[in-house]
């Protein structure tokens, strides 16, 4: 029979309390920072800071930091705590647009942290840090020149004739002409990135190619493993090197590394020259792969030529498809405005002989406007994210931020302050009119990001856009049907702004 003493109970509770408060002391050390620093902060709760919403599943991102913009009114800056980490949200446009251009040098990197001994393919332009991203930024930029960008024209009008074929195809089946428009969409930009970049001719709509257009979807579908791997970066990166969850699917991961490796060996071994992505991604290889006198810094492998490639797949196709999904959800429930595109479109084809081309594109003056305000209610990031390089003193402040200090920019906050977009949850193309651009303040709209870190590709998505809605609103009227949501609702499962239920309108044929 056994018999416990005083002593050993007392042992035991004072192991339980001392864990207790190492368990405490690891959830909260990190809390005291903005205080420390006389900044204004959002106040947290122990291990889950401001974030326990968002990890519940209760919370979007989107909402989330609309809520810490609107608490830190008042203030050009605020702290907050996303899990332990804490952040520095920078809410002043004047101090945005310094931190994003002019002292670039002090945040030149976004400080999203990956593994890339885990998640090689993640070694590319977007998680790549300062000089190496500079190095392959200025070998792929000349793939998006707007010399370049004149001779995909054809191509990108070819993948737009797939496109109304594939709508055509769906209201041949559908007898309520109800579409779920970004699935045709999707594959519309999949055809298009494929095409344009990697020169493989796809047209998703045959039955073969369905694996490809398969993965490319399941890159950024929402998943519990998506939201437990962005949880876990926020408590600590080491949990990261414990449990080793991949960026993205293992299975499409390894679909695409083959894709890009073998088309970049296919070319090489048949001296096949294009004017296209691949091209430019093959010349980079050739520079800073095999190249002999490179300093260290720019040296590259073979690896992050490749991840170079699945970066620009993943982006071109994601946010193309997004942006055009809910540009047509808009012009849908705004019937006047849809009108007003359409009549600017036929006048100016009448204009062009019916020629659809790039220099017509160029002239649709409130296409652009259509565009750029779906763009500001449905920025393809949210939020910019970037890391002190160093010590970095505000101007005509107190605040040092220090070396290391994450900071976030809350893009869709500023697209939808009042102080800068009046009446912001309308969509009023009218307020990129000229005269309205020239009275807005800098650092308060930027959708594609801004300063040297801007999206490499925006003017190939623009241009892909713009043919897109030229094609669809020529032929023919959307508008809502009985599966239309209204509000959109947006998957609290992933990071992005996807809807959770789809986009879904109705096609009528206008002529």
């Amino acid at each position: 029979m056994f018999s416990y003493s005083p002593s050993w109970w007392l042992n035991i509770a004072t192991f339980c309390v001392i864990m207790c408060m190492i368990a405490y002391y690891f959830c909260t050390w990190t809390f005291t920072k903005w205080e420390k620093l006389n900044v204004p902060y959002v106040r947290p709760i122990p291990l889950f800071g401001n974030f326990l919403n968002v990890a519940l599943g209760f919370e979007h991102p989107v909402d989330f930091y609309k809520r810490i913009y609107n608490e830190l009114a008042g203030h050009q800056y605020g702290g907050l705590f996303q899990m332990r980490t804490p952040y520095l949200m920078i809410r002043d446009p004047k101090l945005i647009n310094t931190i994003l251009i002019k002292d670039f040098s002090y945040f030149p990197n976004r400080g999203i942290y990956s593994d890339f001994s885990f998640n090689p393919l993640s070694n590319n332009l977007f998680f790549m840090e300062n000089p190496q991203w500079k190095v392959i930024r200025n070998k792929l930029s000349p793939a998006f020149t707007l010399g370049k960008l004149k001779l995909m024209y054809d191509q990108i009008k070819e993948c737009g004739d797939e496109m109304m074929k594939n709508i055509s195809k769906n209201l041949t089946e559908n007898s309520n002409s109800e579409i779920e428009v970004k699935d045709v969409i999707g594959n519309y930009s999949i055809d298009v990135i494929s095409t344009c970049a990697f020169g493989l001719k796809l047209n998703t709509i045959n039955e073969e190619n369905i694996v490809f257009r398969r993965y490319g979807k399941s890159l950024l579908k929402p998943s519990l493993r998506h939201l437990l791997k962005e949880l876990s970066l926020m408590v600590t990166p080491a949990l990261l090197k414990v449990i080793k969850l991949k960026d993205f699917p293992a299975d499409a991961l390894d679909f695409f590394d083959s894709v890009f490796r073998e088309t970049i060996t296919y070319r090489e071994k048949n001296n096949i020259v294009r004017n296209d992505f691949v091209q430019v991604l093959m010349q980079a290889r050739r520079d800073l792969v095999f190249n002999e006198n490179l300093l260290p810094i720019e040296k590259f492998t073979e690896t992050q030529i490749v991840a170079n490639a699945f970066v620009m797949f993943l982006a071109g196709f994601e946010t193309v498809s997004t942006t055009l999904s809910f540009c047509l959800y808009e012009l849908a429930l705004k019937k006047g405005i849809q009108e007003k595109l359409r009549d600017e479109i036929i006048s100016q084809k009448f204009k062009n002989n019916g020629v659809i081309d790039n220099d017509f594109l160029v002239d649709l003056n409130y296409l652009d406007m259509v565009l750029a305000e779906t763009l500001r209610k449905y920025p393809p990031t949210f939020a910019l994210f970037r890391k002190a390089s160093r010590d970095y003193h505000v101007g005509n402040d107190s605040l040092t931020i220090e070396k290391g200090q994450q900071i976030i920019i809350p893009t869709l906050s500023l697209h939808y302050d009042a102080n800068y977009f009046p009446n912001p949850e309308v969509f009023d193309p009218e307020r990129f009119s000229c005269e309205q651009k020239t009275k807005r303040q800098r650092g308060t709209y930027f959708p594609f990001g801004d300063g040297p870190r801007i999206c490499i590709g925006k003017s190939f998505a623009e241009l892909e856009m713009k043919l897109a809605l030229v094609e669809i609103l020529t032929k023919f009227e959307v508008e809502p049907c009985r599966k239309t949501e209204i509000p959109l609702k947006f998957s609290k499962k992933t990071f992005i702004m996807m809807p959770e239920n789809g986009i879904w309108l109705r096609f009528k044929h206008k002529f």
